[in-house]
Parts: C-alpha cells; structure tokens; sequence
C-alpha cells in the first residue's frame, strides 16, 4: 500500500492512445513506457516523451529497471531519423533522448548516437537536446563522440549510493559513473552536466548526502532525486517510502552544496521537466 503523497491519479487516456500509436508506426521506444514511469500520463499530456534508441534490449541487468535484458538486434540505421521526425511531427523545443546500454557494439553505440542527434537538429532547427547516456564503458573517444554533435545537457544518472551500487546496478560501478560525469566537464567546460539517483533502497541520509558531494566534486551542475518505485515483482522491492519533507531537506542541501538545479520529490525522474530545468540553467548562465 502507498502512503498518501505517492497515490497519483493517472489520466489523459486519448492523449496516451494517440501518442502510442505514433511511437508504435514508427517502430521507436520511448523509457516512458519501458520503465514503467508513474509520470507517463502528465508528461504525455504534455506531449513530453524521452525517446530511447538503439532498441529495447539492454545488454546489462539492473535490478531496479524493467528494461528487457536480451541479446540486442542490430541498431536501425533509420531510427535517427524516425526519431527526428517524431520530435517535428509532436511539435517539441526540447527533448531527452536516452539508450539501452550495448556493450554489444564496439563503439558502445556513440556513432549512432551522434547521428541521431544530428538528425534531430537537422529536421528541428533550434530544437535543445538532453542526453541521457550509459556509462560507455567509460571510452572516452566514444562519449567525445557524441558530444561533438553539440547537445545542450549531457546526463548520466549515478542510480544510488556508493554502498548498494553492486546489488543494485549489477555491471556498473559508482566510481565508473562518477568518471564519466567528470569526463564531459573535461571534453567541454560549458556543458551543462546532469545527475539522477532514486532513493528508497535502504540508503540512510547520510549516504545521500555523500552521493551528493561526490557529484559536486566532478562539477555536476543539475540533481534530479524521486523515489524508487518497483516497476514489477521481477525487480528489486522498496525498502522504505522517503517523507516529503525529507526531499525538501535534500534539495535544500544540493542548492548549499552548489548545484545549479535541484529537482527532488516523490515522483521526480531524471528526465521530468527536463526542459524547466534547462531555462533555469540559461538563466542563471545570462545572469553571470
């Protein structure tokens, strides 16, 4: 049973139904659907959706995602510009666009990330471009890769605290992560960085915190926090419901530790009001 700040009403059906029904004649996937978002309906009501390329089969287990773990088909050389005439036919000026991880392919999929993202700018001029990227095995020629193709925010979530990452996050490692964070302030100084971790695993506070100057000393500009939810039994079951109030601590501390936009709340994903926080960020860049 939910405690009352997690019952959410869902709602929007024909908004849904129509959007499915664009993502499905074009043979694309969006994590929206994937992961189970609770916010799927308030986001798509909004026409907001984070689409997720090169299929949807990941090569790793995670065990708080319901992302099919399975050989993965080859990438789709027509999916960038599927993908790019989504966004045109939705009408979007801002977009997330994330991946299944394929350790799979020699170059961890970067080549066709960045023709995705070329594609997406080619079809929607002035478009802003989040990514949401795995770690790539931490290649730095393949994350230099994608980030020649000039997104706006580059993302890459830290998942949890440095103690529950190996019976959560299966391959991926916490330090792993937080290199990669680091890699894309070293590739480009300007970029605006971005982070996410879910709480609700058995974390304490303090471990939270820890987490949250970690990414700091990599200077991640952007948090995103929410609460776990188990998508189905198959994954990892909540450990404990995290008090609203306790989010608002939370957000109150990243703002003291330094980050530039905090978003932290039951239901908040890494991707939710993606574009929000991006206009935060440009304006706190024009005001220096």
């Amino acid at each position: 049973m939910f405690p009352p700040w997690l019952r959410k009403k869902s709602a929007h059906h024909s908004q849904i139904h129509s959007l499915k029904k664009l993502v499905r004649e074009r043979k694309l996937h969006t994590v929206c659907e994937e992961s189970r978002c609770p916010n799927l309906g308030e986001c798509w009501a909004l026409k907001k959706q984070t689409v997720m390329i090169l299929g949807d089969r990941c090569t790793r287990r995670c065990h708080f995602c319901s992302i099919t773990t399975a050989k993965p088909l080859p990438p789709d050389p027509q999916e960038p510009t599927k993908v790019a005439q989504l966004i045109k036919t939705l009408g979007l000026r801002y977009v997330v666009v994330t991946s299944v991880t394929r350790d799979d392919l020699p170059d961890e999929g970067a080549s066709h990330w960045a023709a995705t993202v070329r594609a997406i700018h080619e079809l929607n001029p002035g478009i802003k471009i989040e990514l949401l990227i795995p770690d790539m095995e931490e290649k730095r020629e393949c994350v230099r890769i994608i980030m020649e193709t000039q997104p706006h925010v580059m993302a890459h979530n830290i998942e949890t605290v440095e103690r529950l990452t190996p019976e959560i996050r299966g391959r991926a490692t916490y330090r792993r992560s937080l290199r990669v964070m680091g890699m894309f302030k070293e590739i480009q100084a300007s970029m605006i960085t971005k982070s996410g971790l879910m709480v609700g695993h058995g974390e304490s506070f303090d471990e939270v915190l820890q987490t949250m100057r970690d990414l700091r000393a990599v200077a991640c500009d952007s948090l995103t926090v929410g609460q776990y939810l188990q998508p189905t039994k198959a994954q990892r079951p909540v450990i404990h419901y995290v008090e609203p109030k306790i989010f608002e601590k939370i957000q109150e501390v990243g703002y003291d530790l330094g980050f530039k936009q905090v978003a932290a709340g039951p239901f908040v994903r890494s991707s939710y009001h993606a574009d929000q926080m991006w206009t935060h960020e440009a304006q706190e860049r024009d005001s220096i």
